[in-house]
Order: structure tokens, then sequence, then C-alpha cells
């Protein structure tokens, strides 16, 4: 369904839905985190000292009323990745009906470096800061609580948003440090503007996760919810078409977002976009394949199209609270 359709629908039918509060995690207060203590194995003491931390969260998004499971990811030096097995951490939350930090409580490390945080809110977006106690080394993530029917705007990354293509080149090591294309940023931030719910969508593998996020701080994009290849451990994982169909379809049928519009450059961007029902009328493609099976191509840079398709582009569906 595109969005000039859903325009056609009485705002009634709408009432309820509440914009995305992105305003409230872009700024934090000052995270007064727990006290320092000895790492509970040697070792992990001595990997502290001779390799810098490489910890990650992945980001979550839930229906609201659903209770989200956030992982932490610890471990160090950005090409050994060595887990960090065995030792504690304390998990901070703040956001959208949160005032300040809140402490949600103090995990341990499975033997893969892992943490699992069970965390239920009401809908809004929150950020969850990760606090290794041995070190006071340090991860962020999102989670976006969300109600069925949150009208979201969907991006690939890698030569979409980026001049480069991860698939294509493999570069991980310049992930955090990619150019944008020109006027990409403006086309997201708008978007985010107008109220619309924004899902990072990569191929890049989840260990680069840390790097990803980054790049979005680093390029002044809005923190949307970003979601990485969990599958393989190579630069490029297997299957990336496989891959964000099956999360899309997730996106879709368990969270009930419903996706206006999506962006990519790949046959399996077009591919995975088409396999989760999604039309080509309002699917953007970028690059090579611009236009490619029926897709509406972007040429160049983005901001023809930031200046008449994103322009006259209604606000979402949704109220802000």
């Amino acid at each position: 369904m595109s969005v000039w359709t859903l325009c056609a629908v009485p705002s009634s039918a709408f009432a309820q839905l509440t914009c995305p509060d992105y305003a409230s995690v872009a700024n934090p207060p000052a995270l007064q985190g727990p006290a320092r203590r000895n790492f509970r194995h040697a070792g992990s003491q001595i990997l502290s000292w001779t390799h810098p931390p490489y910890h990650m969260v992945h980001d979550q998004i839930v229906p609201v009323g659903t209770q989200a499971t956030v992982v932490g990811k610890f471990d160090y030096s950005a090409v050994l990745h060595k887990d960090l097995e065995d030792e504690d951490v304390h998990v901070y939350i703040m956001g959208s009906n949160t005032p300040g930090w809140q402490y949600v409580g103090e995990f341990r490390t499975d033997s893969d470096g892992k943490i699992f945080v069970p965390i239920t809110r009401p809908v809004g977006e929150y950020r969850v800061t990760m606090v290794v106690e041995g070190d006071l080394s340090s991860a962020t993530g999102f989670l976006s609580v969300v109600e069925p029917g949150r009208q979201t705007v969907l991006f690939d990354i890698d030569g979409t948003l980026t001049l480069n293509d991860f698939e294509a080149v493999g570069d991980y090591l310049g992930v955090s440090t990619a150019r944008a294309y020109p006027y990409a940023v403006d086309v997201v931030n708008s978007y985010a503007a107008m109220g619309y719910q924004i899902v990072y969508l990569t191929a890049r593998p989840y260990w680069v996760g840390k790097d990803t996020r980054e790049w979005i701080d680093y390029q002044g994009l809005v923190d949307g919810h970003v979601h990485t290849n969990p599958y393989g451990d190579g630069p490029i994982p297997p299957n990336t078409e496989q891959y964000k169909t099956d999360y899309l379809t997730y996106l879709l049928e368990d969270v009930g977002l419903d996706i206006v519009r999506v962006y990519g450059n790949a046959t399996t961007d077009i591919g995975a976009y088409e396999a989760a029902g999604l039309p080509k009328s309002e699917t953007y493609i970028i690059g090579e394949h611009a236009g490619a099976d029926g897709t509406m191509p972007i040429q160049n840079n983005y901001l023809q199209h930031l200046n008449t398709v994103v322009a006259s582009t209604p606000d979402a569906n949704c109220t802000s609270r």
C-alpha cells in the first residue's frame, strides 16, 4: 500500500497512533554507571589491557505489549573479537516516558560474550546502555516499541545511503567512515521529521554493528532502528536476499509496521522488497540498477528526489504526545 493510498483513509482511523519520539533519545544526560570492580577472571583483565573494547548492543523493534530481548555482545579487538566471558555487565535505559537513566539490572556474559536483557516498555524510543563492571567500557543500542500500523520508511545502507556497496567490496574496515550520497542524510531526516519510523536494514554482518551505528551518528542521521545480518562470520554473509526478506516479513507481520516506502541499490534489495509484497511504485533504487524490474529510479544523488518525491510526501498518520 502506498503513501498516497493511505492518505485517503480517514484520519480518525489512526487517531491513537503515536509518532516516533526520536527527540527523547537524541541528547541523553550523563550516565552515572556502576562502580568499577575487579574482573571475575584474571584473563579478562589481561584482555582489557591488551585489546580495545569492541562491544555492541543489537537494536530491537517490537510491537507494544511485547517483551523485548535486547542482546549485548562484549568482545575485544575489532579484528580478533575475543569474547568477554563470565563477567558482569550493568544495563541502563532512558527515552520516552523515562526521565533520565533508569537501572535495568546486572547480567553476566555467557561463553559467547553475550547477555540477554528482557525489557518491557510502553510505546516509544529508548536508548539502552550496557557497562562492563571490570573496566567500565560500554555499548549502546536502541529499542523501538511501536503500535500496529506505524508508517515506516526503510533504507538499505551500503550503495544506497553510501557511495560504495559493502557487498561488492567487502570493505568492512572502512564502514564507519564511508562517504554518503549527496543529500541522502536530508532524505532520511526529512522522513523522520514528518513522523515516519526509520528502519535501516543492511547486509552488513552483525559484528560491524558498532561501526554502523558510529557511521549513522557521524553523518548526523536520525537514530532509527538498525538491523544487521546475523548469519555467517565472513565479511559478506550469505543469503542476503533471504535474510532481508525474512526480516521484512517480521516487521510486517509480527511487528505490524506499515512500510510505505523502501530504498535500495542491489538486485537483492529489489528481490527482497518484492518477496515481502512491497509495491514497485514505492521501491526506489539508486545506482546501476536504478529503475530495474519496474522500480522507481534515483539518479546520481538525492537532490532532485528530495525536492520532488520527499517534498510532496504527506506527514505520517500519527500524532506527537
